[in-house]
């Protein structure tokens, strides 16, 4: 018996392991590899692999997997809130597209009828490529990814009338308004099944199943309610990927969806794989060789004529002007929906053989330079900024209102559109602590703004933003920007422009805090640490160790780990502290019932017993500066110490209640 799926697995597997690791040293995406891996094995090269069918089918099951976890990531209520974008937005795009590549392939000698397919099949962009990408670099959610997002989703939904429609332009007899009508008719009834499992039937089954704590049954329930809603929209003459979509779409707001998100991860990552090995399979290199000029014509039209168009699309959507460079290079690919299009339109014939190698040689070419032109985006963006544009095509259509902000001294100022970020903001407003937000997501923004918020839409990176925040004589600047090289050149700026305010820094990984302390960050708090320190907290407090000592602990560990990545010579700071890196001061409250209340700073040996110095006093609204040994310090007093953060940590027991000391030594 002969396992001729097993070895093509073996083979694409193997060729893409070697392939992939090539290209992660060169810091390549994936998906090129995949494709160039397909192209190697495919029949038209080595002959490696001759029964593409077989790669095909499980390129099918990875496109179903692929598109259930983006629905499960999306919820429709957020789809309603990007209703604008999905409906005017992507038609805009598609029907733009398709009519211009309906004239210029009219010029290439091809009757109306099979122009028009080639416009489909050109309008069409990658979801899978693009999606990809913007979930590895997490801006999904980011004000161009919305947009993006909209448009590919509205080119999914135009794919169950395109369906429907390529028999139709192939000459096949039928009754297209009955064939409509019903098609209708199914697609209402799919968008009611969806709301109806979304809202009352999914959370209860889920929960149902994930009360018997068995994470097969779990699994295969999973995987039961995906293939089921795509074999149901299957059947009801639409693809399986828009039903899997569907599918992940009825999940999303149940309280399980991230756990089921967990678990298809890894099918989704391995069969997505296979789908874009049986892409590269099909290109014929020897037919871009006999015709490498008419190819490379076509490659640089489809890149042109797609970003241009699609960033029309995003500027008349009121998108910035780096925005709307981000959004054109997102979508200037064809898509993997195309590639059904165009196998239906040569078996009706619509096209020949010959533009349908050109078609596949063009749409491989471009999903391959895809990632790479997204990796571009953000330098052509900035280099494109500079030039002298209209500051209406700068700003968009439709700018914010700009809000009036007074002139500010020792103020806040909070930079990113993260969770944390938008926190602070709330609390700094609660303990009344004047501050500004710098924000790069103008949904966000109008939100914010509309609760009175003090915030402002913009590129940090850019100077006037950064002026208009008063960032000059701001007195804290903290950052939480998820790109490290966007927060690296935000942290240069601010500290170019002020030398003196604390700038705290948040990043994903330790190895990032060297390169940010170099260029002025004043403390650098690593995501990925944090959490291991907090975890670590919670675990010295069920061994019921002293609060203190475990304070004393976790202040070891932080100057320990972030001694390591620091590098105070560089830094362009004059305060005493930069060039003293492992202290700093804090402000500690005296408790109406601290054993310190009424002694005086010498019969306490703030110093001698503890490491510390105090060096100033706020009583009420009054500072003392310098205060003597002679100071009795009073209830409610602050007390400003200067010290490193272990000997800090030890010293702040001396400032709770007596009470709570006396159960402690207890």
């Amino acid at each position: 018996m002969e396992f001729t799926i097993l070895k093509d697995i073996l083979i694409i597997f193997a060729l893409s392991t070697l392939v992939n690791y090539v290209f992660t040293k060169i810091k390549v995406p994936s998906i090129v590899g995949y494709l160039i891996t397909g192209v190697l094995a495919g029949p038209h090269l080595t002959g490696i692999i001759n029964d593409v069918e077989n790669i095909e089918v499980l390129a099918e099951v990875g496109i179903v997997l692929l598109l259930f976890t983006i629905g499960l990531e999306f919820s429709l209520k957020h789809l309603i809130r990007i209703r604008k974008i999905v409906f005017w937005g992507g038609f805009l795009q598609f029907s733009l597209t398709t009519l211009i590549v309906l004239g210029i392939a009219r010029m290439y000698e091809l009757d109306f009828r099979g122009a028009l397919f080639v416009g489909f099949l050109t309008a069409l962009s990658s979801t899978a490529v693009v999606l990809k990408i913007l979930q590895d670099r997490s801006e999904i959610t980011s004000n161009y990814g919305r947009t993006v997002l909209g448009i590919l989703i509205f080119q999914d939904l135009i794919l169950v009338p395109l369906l429907l429609f390529t028999p139709i332009i192939g000459g096949e007899s039928t009754n297209i308004l009955n064939e409509i009508f019903w098609m209708g008719l199914k697609s209402l009834a799919i968008i009611l099944v969806v709301i109806f499992g979304n809202k009352w039937f999914m959370n209860r089954v889920l929960h149902a199943i994930a009360m018997t704590k068995n994470q097969e049954l779990f699994l295969m329930s999973i995987l039961l309610i995906c293939l089921s809603v795509a074999f149901l929209t299957a059947e009801l003459g639409m693809s399986l990927a828009f039903g899997a979509f569907l599918a992940g779409l009825m999940i999303s707001e149940s309280e399980y969806s991230h756990n089921a998100f967990g678990h298809i991860i890894p099918f989704k990552d391995t069969f997505s794989s296979f789908f874009f090995v049986s892409i590269g399979m099909l290109l014929d290199l020897q037919f871009v060789i006999d015709n490498i000029s008419i190819v490379l014509i076509t490659v640089t039209m489809v890149i042109l004529i797609k970003m241009i168009i699609a960033s029309g699309t995003a500027f008349l959507l009121g998108h910035t002007f780096r925005g709307v460079v981000l959004v054109g290079l997102a979508l200037a690919q064809v898509g993997e929906f195309s590639f059904i299009l165009v196998k239906m339109g040569q078996n009706y014939q619509i096209i020949s053989n010959y533009y349908y190698q050109l078609f596949l040689a063009a749409a491989v070419i471009t999903m391959s330079i895809s990632p790479l032109l997204m990796m571009v985006g953000r330098p052509i963006a900035n280099a494109a900024m500079k030039l002298p544009l209209p500051r209406k095509f700068l700003e968009g259509i439709f700018p914010l209102t700009q809000i009036d902000i007074p002139e500010m001294k020792n103020h806040l100022v909070l930079i990113g559109k993260d969770p944390r970020i938008l926190s602070m903001s709330v609390m700094a407003r609660h303990v009344k602590i004047p501050y500004i937000s710098i924000i790069f997501d103008p949904a966000i923004v109008k939100e914010r703004q509309k609760k009175g918020e003090t915030v402002i839409y913009g590129d940090a990176q850019n100077t006037p933003i950064l002026e208009k925040a008063h960032i000059r004589t701001a007195g804290v600047i903290v950052l939480s920007i998820g790109d490290v090289v966007t927060a690296m050149a935000v942290t240069e700026k601010v500290r170019n422009l002020n030398r003196h305010a604390p700038i705290i820094v948040r990043t994903r990984q330790i190895d990032d805090a060297e390169d940010l302390y170099k260029l002025g960050a004043t403390q650098v708090i690593p995501e990925e640490f944090e959490t291991a320190i907090e975890l670590f907290e919670r675990v010295l407090n069920k061994f019921l160790m002293p609060r203190d000592e475990i304070e004393v602990i976790i202040g070891g560990i932080r100057k320990n780990n972030y001694g390591l990545v620091r590098d105070v010579k560089k830094r362009p700071r004059k305060s005493i502290l930069s060039q003293l890196p492992n202290l700093e001061i804090s402000a500690l409250k005296v408790d109406k019932d601290s054993p310190i209340a009424g002694h005086s700073l010498s019969e306490i040996a703030f110093r001698s017993t503890y490491g510390v110095t105090v060096v100033a006093l706020k009583r009420k609204e009054k500072i003392i500066d310098h205060p003597g040994p002679d100071t009795i310090l009073c209830k409610n007093d602050i007390v400003y110490v200067l010290g490193k953060e272990d000997q800090i940590a030890h010293a702040v027991s001396l400032f709770k209640k007596q009470t709570e000391k006396e159960d402690k030594q207890n």
